[in-house]
């Protein structure tokens, strides 16, 4: 048992010692934020094409993130593999573009291969490697230095700290331009529609509401019993009540259905304006559909009668938000 409890301490310890080299690693970057990264940043700010990440091995991986990152951030970038650069994809890059390198040694062969020609193209080479003194950094308009102390992997082999280090001053990249673009939340959302924050601020009610044939109605001197036969065949647990005018004077809803039921009403005999609830919560069908939810969750209620200009457009209920993702 103390074997099994000395081994569980030792998995512990050893994480928790990953977790602080990797964190010293990066509180160590602060000093690199500096006139390179500035310059960098100026360089990408300038650029009227994309920004071309360039990685090998682990630092590809990396690249490969940071482009991603930076692409949803308001900076066009894709990633390339310098394997496959030499072979052909090197013809994804124009004069317009920028190249960002990635290389912890500096000295990454299949990157530094490539650098006459994207020298010869006249593209601005940023790099972010672990060897200021490198050939990658000696031959970048500006290389942002991401140097550690030591990885992570007791060994010293395993690329740990350093790719940590890389992604972070990534980050610290993509969002300073981010910043200095004026990037909002809208335009993040117009890059992730089928994300969270997309459909928060990109989708309306109009785009999920019941219209026509399919928003429940009922004249206000139909019995209760033609309005159950409408909210049945409509299902979305509630119908709208009309005037003779066709305007709306109320609601009736399951729940209305339950308190007339205990004070037996006869549902045969009685006008379904003498016990529904008089007056409707509604909302535009131009307004986000995330509005919607927050006035059922405030209101404490499960549908939503649409309405323009006073007419009656459509309605919507709370299964309409959990199958837009909006719950």
């Amino acid at each position: 048992m103390t074997n099994t409890n000395n081994h569980q301490q030792k998995l512990k310890q050893l994480g928790l010692a990953v977790i602080s080299t990797e964190a010293d690693a990066i509180l160590n970057l602060k000093q690199h934020i500096d006139d390179n990264f500035i310059q960098a940043c100026e360089l990408i700010l300038q650029c009227k094409g994309k920004v071309i990440v360039i990685g090998m091995g682990k630092s590809g991986h990396i690249a490969n993130k940071i482009a991603a990152t930076l692409a949803s951030t308001g900076t066009p970038a894709f990633f390339v593999h310098p394997g496959e650069a030499s072979h052909g994809d090197l013809g994804m890059i124009s004069e317009n573009d920028v190249a960002l390198a990635l290389s912890n040694s500096g000295e990454t062969g299949e990157i530094i291969s490539i650098l006459p020609i994207i020298k010869r193209l006249g593209v601005p080479l940023l790099s972010i490697t672990g060897n200021p003194a490198s050939t990658l950094a000696t031959l970048s308009d500006a290389s942002i230095n991401a140097s550690i102390e030591k990885e992570a992997c007791p060994l010293g082999l395993a690329p740990t700290s350093s790719t940590t280090a890389a992604l972070v001053m990534g980050d610290a990249l993509a969002i300073a331009l981010l910043e200095s673009r004026g990037f909002t939340e809208k335009d993040f959302a117009l890059s992730h529609p089928g994300g969270s924050l997309g459909r928060r601020l990109l989708l309306h009610v109009s785009d999920i509401m019941h219209q026509g044939d399919a928003v429940p109605i009922t004249q206000d001197t139909h019995f209760v019993s033609a309005a159950l036969l409408e909210m049945t065949e409509k299902k979305l647990g509630m119908t709208a009540i009309i005037n003779a005018n066709k305007q709306l004077i109320g609601i009736f809803t399951d729940g209305d259905l339950r308190r007339m039921l205990e004070n037996s009403i006869d549902i045969h005999q009685t006008q379904i304006h003498r016990v529904m609830t008089q007056g409707a919560t509604t909302i535009g069908p131009e307004k986000l559909a995330v509005e919607a939810l927050q006035i059922m969750q405030e209101k404490q209620i499960n549908a939503l009668l649409v309405t323009d200009n006073g007419q009656l457009v459509g309605a919507l209920n709370m299964h309409d938000m959990l199958r837009a993702g909006l719950s």
